[in-house]
């Protein structure tokens, strides 16, 4: 494979932990019930929010946009990723409900593939600004300008890190770098910012960006407390877990402290807010949701502090965090959701990491 080949992109959005996980929680109500809009179909959820579907290949099978009215136009939050199905998608809908309508703005959540992959596409075909926090942006134009046909050492050296065998490490070498791109159109290299705080009139409400981290560095969720409506982006899911893994540009890093902190932040909106997941159906129940959350890294952070009695590698933790078998093409996303969780042990001081031969031995401390 090519650094430039369209082969299935993987699904940063799920945690590998939720697979076979029930489809519903205590304390969630699906108001709308569980199926979602046909393709071409916006459903009015609430007075000037609009609910979309695109499709996406893989376990996901979808993503939620949401088109808010914005004056005489319109406001498009996250846009699918770069792929024909997806454009096709877009075009349905600007021929039929959207035909007419004024595109105003192009919101993205993150930088995932699945939010900003068209964002390019859109903001080039209306002449209009794409709205980001500024982390996220920079990390889509990072991503979809390094691509070179050799991965960078660093990668290497994190593969080797986390326990991969030499062979596996080759094979995934000959991939190239930079895969990103192929599912991401243009970033434009203008955008306008979003901070946590910010206030947005979009028509009629105006929604506050709140920022969470974790699973990516600055996730902008939209929350228009007096209309009771949140757009929570992968932020909070209502059946499936969001990835949270150690990335290779901030090895040092606690994505998993990150996340769980930013869980603790989300706690303070409303508990009965109309929350606007991206992947799944809108629901309430928003608290219960943040503690099943908490809950379930909580029960995954103890069993994996138990098996580190002995000195582990990331390889040697899949089977206490993930009820699936990893093969070759879950290796990756499993390997930063390992590292991520071990990173949090010994960032809190429950164990302590030895590097021998260029692999990372974390053991639980004394």
């Amino acid at each position: 494979m090519t650094a430039s080949s369209r082969a299935d992109p993987p699904s940063p959005d799920v945690s590998l932990a939720s697979a076979g996980e029930p489809l519903s929680y205590r304390g969630l109500t699906y108001p709308l019930g569980r199926t979602g809009p046909e393709p071409g179909e916006i459903v009015r959820l609430a007075e000037g929010v609009g609910w979309a579907r695109l499709p996406m290949p893989g376990s996901l099978k979808h993503i939620n946009v949401w088109l808010l009215d914005d004056g005489d136009g319109v406001a498009i939050v996250d846009t699918g990723i770069d792929l024909p199905p997806s454009r096709e998608a877009w075009e349905a809908l600007l021929a039929g409900p959207l035909a007419g309508r004024r595109i105003t703005r192009i919101i993205c959540t993150h930088f995932h593939p699945d939010h900003v992959g068209l964002a390019g596409w859109l903001t080039e075909r209306f002449e209009v600004a794409l709205w980001m926090t500024r982390a996220e942006w920079l990390y889509a134009r990072m991503l979809t300008t390094d691509v070179r046909a050799d991965p960078p050492r660093e990668a290497v050296a994190y593969w080797r890190a986390a326990g991969w065998s030499e062979p596996r490490i080759a094979a995934e070498a000959e991939k190239g770098w930079g895969r990103f791109a192929a599912w991401v159109s243009p970033v434009p290299v203008g955008y306008v910012r979003m901070e946590d705080g910010d206030s947005l009139p979009i028509g009629a409400r105006r929604w506050r960006v709140v920022v969470g981290s974790g699973h990516c560095p600055e996730h902008a969720c939209l929350v228009d407390e007096a209309g009771g409506v949140m757009i929570a982006g992968d932020q909070v899911l209502p059946r499936i877990t969001s990835n949270v893994s150690l990335s290779l540009s901030e090895p040092e890093a606690d994505p998993l402290g990150d996340w769980l902190d930013s869980i603790a932040r989300l706690k303070r909106l409303p508990a009965g807010l109309l929350v606007l997941p991206s992947h799944g159906e809108p629901f309430t129940g928003l608290h219960a949701r943040l503690d099943a959350l908490a809950e379930g890294h909580a029960d995954r952070l103890e069993a994996l502090h138990r098996h580190l009695a002995t000195p582990r590698r990331a390889v040697d933790c899949f089977s206490v965090l993930f009820a699936r078998a990893i093969d070759d093409g879950l290796l990756g996303l499993a390997t930063g959701e390992a590292l991520a969780h071990l990173r949090h042990l010994e960032a809190g001081g429950r164990a302590v990491r030895t590097v021998r031969d260029g692999i990372w031995w974390f053991e639980a401390a004394a």
